[in-house]
C-alpha cells in the first residue's frame, strides 16, 4: 500500500502548525516534493489532491499550489463544560456531503450566481422544500414558501410588516427565543407577554388577549421550547388555532427544531387552520448547518407579496448558492441521512442531563424536564443571583446562558438555560454536578455573610511581609 502520500500531507500539515507555511505561501513544486520524499510525481499529485479536498491547499493553473488557509489543529480544552452553545455538534456536521453538493450548485446554478435570483427563492429549492414539509406533516404548495436568509430575517419582517387583520401588537409566550424578543425591543413593536411554564398557558389569559387586545400575531415555539423545552400537546394546538380563528389573530409558528420530536403523532399548528391563519416557520440552523442562512416561511397568499417587498429592501433575494447546495441535499435524500444521527445523539444527550439533574439537583432547585430537543431552564432559588452564578462557574469552565433575559415580563425569574447540542456527554455528569455545588455555595454565602468575609479574608488578601 502506497502511504508516501500521507507522508506529504502530514508534512504540509506540521509545517502550517510549525508557522514555516502560512496563506498564500507556496508549496514546493512536485518535482522537488518527489525528490524530497523518494516518491513518484503521481503520488505527490495524489497528495495535494488530498490537500485540496480538504481545503488547506489550491492550485494557481501553471503556478503550483498555495495555502488556502492555516490548518487549525487547536481544540478547547477538555475540561470545558460547554452548555452555553447553541449550534449543532460539530462532530455529526456534514461537511464533506455538504461540499459535494456546494460543487453541484456552482456547477448547476452558474447563471444565477452572477445575477439577482428569484425574490422568493429558488422554485425548484421550494419545490423540494414541499416535498420535505410533508414529513413534518406541513402540506402546502411551492408557490406558498417564501425562502429567507435565516429564521430571524422572517421573524424581523413578520414583525415590522403590517398584517391583513390591520392590528399592531404581538403577543410571546414568557419566555421565549432572545431574538424574538431583541427584534421587537429594537423596533418598538408593541409586545404583550403570556406566561409560559411547562404546564403550558393559560387559555383564558389567551382568549381573553385575543378578545380584548389589538393582537396581529402571537408568536409561538410549539415543541422543543426555546429555553424551556415545553411541547404543545395536539388538543392544545388545535385550540389555540381556533381562539385565533374566532378573534382573527394570526399565529406564527416557529418549528424550528421539529425534527428532534420524537412523538411521532405530534403535529405542527399548521395541521389545524384550513384558512393561511397559520404562519409556518422552517429553519435548517440547529440540525444543520448555521453557517448556511436558509429558512423558510409558509405565508397565506394575501401576505407574499407584502413579504417580498419587504424581504428585498432588506437583502433582495436569499443566496442562490446556499440555495441551489440545500435543494441538491436534500433531492439526493442526504438530509434525512443526516437527521437520523442528530436525532440519535441529541436524544442521547438530552437522556443524561435530565438524568444527572435528578440525581445531582437538590429538591428546591426547579428545572424543565424536556422530553428532547437541546434547552431545559433550571430556576435559581432566592437569594442566588443568576449572574453571579453563571459568573461562578465560569471560573470553572462551565458555560452556561441567562435565561432570566429570555423574559419580558418583570420581575424576571432567575434562571439559567442548559443547551446540551455542543457540549460532550462525557462531561454532562460532572457539569451538572459543580452547578449544583455552585448554587448551594452561593446560598450559603448569602444565608451567611460572615462566611463570604472569610472567604474573601482567606482567599483574596494578601500575606503580610515578614
Amino acid at each position: 500500500m502506497n502511504i508516501k502520500y500521507k507522508e506529504i500531507v502530514a508534512w504540509v500539515r506540521h509545517q502550517l502548525d510549525a508557522k514555516q507555511l502560512k496563506v498564500g505561501d507556496k508549496l514546493p513544486s512536485i518535482r522537488s516534493l518527489a525528490q524530497q520524499f523518494q516518491c513518484s510525481k503521481n503520488t505527490v499529485s495524489k497528495a495535494l489532491a488530498e490537500l485540496e479536498k480538504l481545503h488547506i491547499v489550491y492550485a494557481k493553473p501553471k503556478s503550483g499550489y498555495y495555502v488556502v488557509d492555516f490548518f487549525q489543529t487547536d481544540r478547547p480544552a477538555q475540561d470545558e463544560v460547554d452548555f452555553l452553545s447553541a449550534g449543532p455538534d460539530q462532530r455529526i456536521m456534514p461537511y464533506e456531503d455538504f461540499q459535494h453538493c456546494m460543487n453541484q450548485a456552482i456547477e448547476h446554478y452558474k447563471e444565477e450566481l452572477f445575477t439577482y435570483s428569484d425574490r422568493q427563492g429558488l422554485f425548484s429549492l421550494r419545490v423540494e422544500l414541499t416535498k420535505y414539509l410533508q414529513h413534518l406533516q406541513v402540506f402546502t404548495i411551492p408557490e406558498r414558501l417564501v425562502i429567507t436568509s435565516g429564521s430571524q430575517q422572517a421573524l424581523q419582517i413578520l414583525a415590522v410588516m403590517p398584517f391583513p387583520n390591520g392590528k399592531t401588537h404581538v403577543l410571546i409566550e414568557d419566555p421565549t427565543y432572545f431574538g424574538m424578543l431583541e427584534t421587537l425591543k429594537l423596533n418598538h413593536v408593541p409586545t404583550i407577554g403570556l406566561p409560559l411554564s411547562m404546564e403550558g398557558i393559560d387559555f383564558e389569559q389567551l382568549e381573553h388577549l385575543f378578545r380584548t387586545k389589538k393582537i396581529k400575531f402571537f408568536y409561538v415555539i410549539p415543541r422543543c421550547h426555546n429555553p424551556l423545552g415545553h411541547h404543545y400537546s395536539n388538543s392544545e394546538k388545535r385550540k389555540i388555532v381556533e381562539l385565533a380563528e374566532k378573534y382573527d389573530i394570526y399565529i406564527v409558528e416557529d418549528d424550528f427544531l421539529a425534527e428532534l420530536d420524537t412523538d411521532t403523532k405530534a403535529d405542527p399548528l399548521f395541521t389545524y387552520e384550513p384558512n393561511g391563519r397559520v404562519i409556518y416557520l422552517k429553519s435548517f440552523s440547529k440540525v444543520f448547518l448555521p453557517g448556511l442562512r436558509i429558512a423558510t416561511v409558509v405565508l397565506p397568499e394575501n401576505m407574499i407579496v407584502r413579504f417580498i417587498q419587504h424581504k428585498f429592501s432588506a437583502d433582495f433575494n436569499t443566496s442562490a448558492l446556499s440555495q441551489g447546495a440545500l435543494e441538491i441535499y436534500l433531492k439526493n435524500g442526504m438530509f434525512r441521512y443526516h437527521l437520523e444521527k442528530v436525532q440519535q445523539l441529541y436524544t442521547k444527550k438530552m437522556q443524561l442531563l435530565l438524568e444527572a439533574c435528578e440525581r445531582y439537583l437538590p429538591d428546591d432547585i426547579q428545572y424543565s424536564k424536556p422530553n428532547n430537543g437541546f434547552y431545559m431552564t433550571i430556576n435559581i432559588p432566592s437569594p442566588v443571583d443568576a449572574k453571579q452564578l453563571i459568573e461562578q462557574l465560569k471560573e470553572k469552565h462551565i458555560f452556561v446562558d441567562h435565561a432570566t433575559e429570555m423574559y419580558w415580563a418583570k420581575p424576571r425569574p432567575q434562571a439559567i438555560r442548559l443547551s446540551i447540542s455542543q457540549v460532550d456527554e462525557a462531561f454532562i455528569c460532572d457539569g451538572i454536578q459543580e452547578i449544583a455545588s455552585q448554587i448551594q455555595l452561593l446560598k450559603t454565602i448569602q444565608f451567611n455573610p460572615l462566611s463570604f468575609r472569610f472567604f474573601n479574608r482567606t482567599e483574596h488578601t494578601p500575606k503580610k511581609s515578614k
